[in-house]
């Protein structure tokens, strides 16, 4: 029987793009987009699309039935720079939608889930060079707190139910296709649209904040790739890495493709959170259980971006 598929948030900047990629693998019928909101023109029009409400169990479950579906993607958060303005509703949305599913999958309505972690599991703590896959993890954001504690009941899950429950740590992710939703590596999908429109942007991150980033069609590729491969004993949350950058070597490639570019510097909130995240990451056990390998560089990153809004803005 071929796969069913449910992505929940399928609105979002990952979601959007998501969708697209399993339709044209799976064929538009077999995958399902669902969100509480509207959605990219493409996503509704191309395939089946149903307004849910993460949070409400049973409307997820009629939905499930009545498609057959046999696997969710469920990418619904309330991002970094968000949840810490509502810790509480952050919290709910983001642990409340994770049970809905995880609780399915136990009792044998769906047979396989995706659920992403990210970067901001790590903490000041951690390594922040090559952080390793094992490591001191403490987060400090509220953010960060429910992705860890997402991760943890995953992994219980997967141990005491045999749920096959799949994650990846994704970096900063850039596209131009869909706008960011509330994250601090926000600044490197924003400095885009104003290289183009301004020729000028202020950052809200210091110069020199190094960040792990990947352009978006590699996390698509490394999502689907994940959910295909055929591992998983025990429950992992994969890193992933591509490239790193500050503010200011992502304005330096911007200059070399519009030279009249400026940057200015006014560091806000978002600051303190960049700065207690990696700078970059081991991914060699990815490479090693699945053959996860980054395809797109910087240079190329930015090259793309620009030449999508020219068409986008």
């Amino acid at each position: 029987m071929a796969a069913k598929i449910l992505i929940i948030g399928s609105s979002g900047q990952i979601g959007t793009e998501l969708v697209l990629k399993l339709r044209e693998n799976y064929g538009n019928a077999n995958v399902v987009a669902s969100d509480i909101r509207k959605g990219n023109y493409e996503v509704m029009e191309s395939g089946p699309f149903e307004f849910l409400d993460v949070t409400n169990k049973d409307d997820i479950k009629e939905v499930i039935e009545r498609h057959q579906i046999t696997e969710v993607y469920l990418m619904v958060a309330i991002l970094s720079v968000i949840a810490e303005q509502n810790p509480q509703k952050a919290w709910d949305l983001n642990m409340t939608s994770l049970f809905n599913i995880l609780d399915m999958a136990r009792d044998g309505v769906i047979k396989k889930v995706f659920w992403p972690s990210s970067i901001a599991v790590f903490g000041p703590d951690t390594p922040k060079t090559n952080t390793p896959q094992d490591t001191v993890i403490k987060p400090s954001t509220v953010y960060g707190i429910s992705k860890l504690a997402g991760e943890n009941w995953c992994s219980y899950f997967k141990s005491n139910y045999g749920v096959d429950v799949r994650s990846l740590r994704y970096p900063g992710l850039i596209s131009y296709k869909t706008t960011p939703g509330g994250g601090t590596t926000d600044y490197a999908v924003e400095i885009f649209y104003e290289a183009i429109r301004r020729k000028s942007y202020t950052s809200f991150l210091e110069e020199n904040t190094v960040l792990p980033m990947m352009y978006m069609d590699d996390a698509i590729n490394a999502t689907i790739s994940l959910m295909q491969a055929d591992i998983q004993e025990e429950y992992v949350s994969y890193n992933i890495g591509a490239f790193s950058f500050s503010p200011k070597e992502l304005a330096a490639a911007i200059k070399k493709q519009i030279p009249e570019f400026t940057i200015s510097y006014k560091p806000d909130a978002r600051q303190k959170i960049a700065s207690s995240w990696p700078q970059s990451l081991d991914d060699s056990k990815a490479q090693k259980d699945w053959g996860w390998k980054a395809k797109t560089d910087l240079d190329e990153m930015v090259v793309t971006m620009l030449q999508g809004l020219h068409y986008n803005i």
